[in-house]
């Protein structure tokens, strides 16, 4: 069988183009990743920066000012001194679930970004079950927090990590409760439906004033899956040295630092979505939406609004667990159980019910 020169030169330079749409295709799903992923880290560091100036505000001091302007790059260099330290491991400890727990937290946490929306349509992944996939995913972490305190061989990281476990538990059940009834008012699971379903009534849309109770505990669970004052039980210094964290140094600690406030961020910014009417934003008389174009496809400028309005409101609520630190003193353990299984266990599956009986009649 003879094949001519002219079809092989066509067969090679189909193969070749198929290869070439390949890399084209590797490239623009890398793309939206490393960006969504320096945003974060940019947006922690904001986070950092923040939570300084205002503890130090509160507490009437001066917070960071050497590092850069008005202090900026402090946490930066707080994160090159923690990456030159040198990395510790137990004696007897389990080397490896050491060694994985620190890792298992941060990846966990940072794949719930993937569902959230800066903008209209602009989204690393629009799924259907986009708010649940969240909670089933941020679950992980604590078994990464159990890992590291079972690994330390160390009473008080174990302690800790049964801690963060028990807590996790505790107040995951509530918070799945509040967004299963933000997921029937707006008839689907989808971050970027639930925020479309709050802008048809401007302002009074937001899901903030047609569920209020489960805003309050949308709220509080939210600070204690992020283990912020006054739920930081599980690194309770004056009884547990640091919790799960007590055996760890440089970058390993600072990978635990760093998921802590991933978790805060990314809690913020589900309030902003499922409450606070994502990037919409209505001013009385004035629909910032429509000015923009923010919900219409092939504007440059109005996806920018859009991620504007988002991280505005996400940072204006991180004043509330910022400030609540310095405001509240922390529970003890049996006290924080009993919040959870008594009282916020029973209200929102309260709330759950009126939600639904709501949504019949209105069929």
């Amino acid at each position: 069988m003879i094949i001519d020169t002219t079809e092989l030169q066509a067969i090679n330079s189909f193969s070749k183009l198929e290869s070439l749409k390949e890399v084209y295709g590797i490239i623009w799903i890398l793309i939206p990743t490393f960006t969504l992923v320096l945003g974060i880290t940019i947006g922690v560091l904001v986070i950092v920066w923040l939570e300084r100036e205002i503890s130090a505000g509160i507490q009437q001091r001066i917070g960071p000012e050497y590092a850069g302007p008005l202090g900026i790059l402090q946490a930066l260099a707080d994160g090159i001194k923690l990456l030159f330290k040198e990395n510790l491991l137990p004696s007897r400890g389990d080397a490896r679930l050491f060694s994985i727990g620190p890792s298992i937290a941060v990846i966990s946490i940072l794949l719930s970004y993937s569902v959230i929306p800066f903008s209209y349509r602009l989204v690393l992944a629009d799924l259907t079950i986009g708010v649940f996939l969240w909670i089933a995913i941020s679950s992980i972490a604590p078994v990464g927090l159990l890992m590291s305190g079972y690994g330390s061989n160390n009473k008080y990281s174990f302690l800790g990590g049964l801690r963060a476990a028990a807590q996790s538990i505790s107040y995951e059940i509530p918070l799945t409760l509040c967004v299963l009834s933000i997921s029937l008012l707006s008839n689907s699971s989808s971050t970027v439906d639930i925020v479309e379903a709050q802008s048809k009534y401007g302002f009074w849309g937001w899901n903030l004033w047609r569920q209020p109770i489960g805003f309050i505990i949308f709220l509080i669970s939210s600070l204690a899956e992020c283990e912020r004052l006054p739920f930081d039980l599980p690194e309770a210094e004056e009884e547990l040295v640091a919790g799960y964290q007590t055996e760890y140094s440089g970058i390993k600690f600072g990978l635990f630092y760093v998921a802590s406030y991933l978790n805060l961020l990314v809690s913020s910014l589900f309030v902003t979505v499922l409450y606070l009417g994502g990037w919409n934003l209505y001013i009385p008389y004035i629909a910032v939406s429509e000015i923009f174009d923010i919900n219409k496809a092939g504007n440059v400028f109005g996806p920018v609004i859009g991620i504007f309005i988002t991280l505005a409101k996400t940072y204006l609520f991180l004043f509330i667990p910022i400030a609540t630190r310095w405001t509240l003193p922390r529970l003890r353990m049996d006290q924080l159980l009993n919040l959870g299984w008594k009282f916020l266990l029973p209200i929102s599956l309260g709330n759950l019910l009126l939600t639904t009986s709501s949504q019949l009649l209105s069929l």
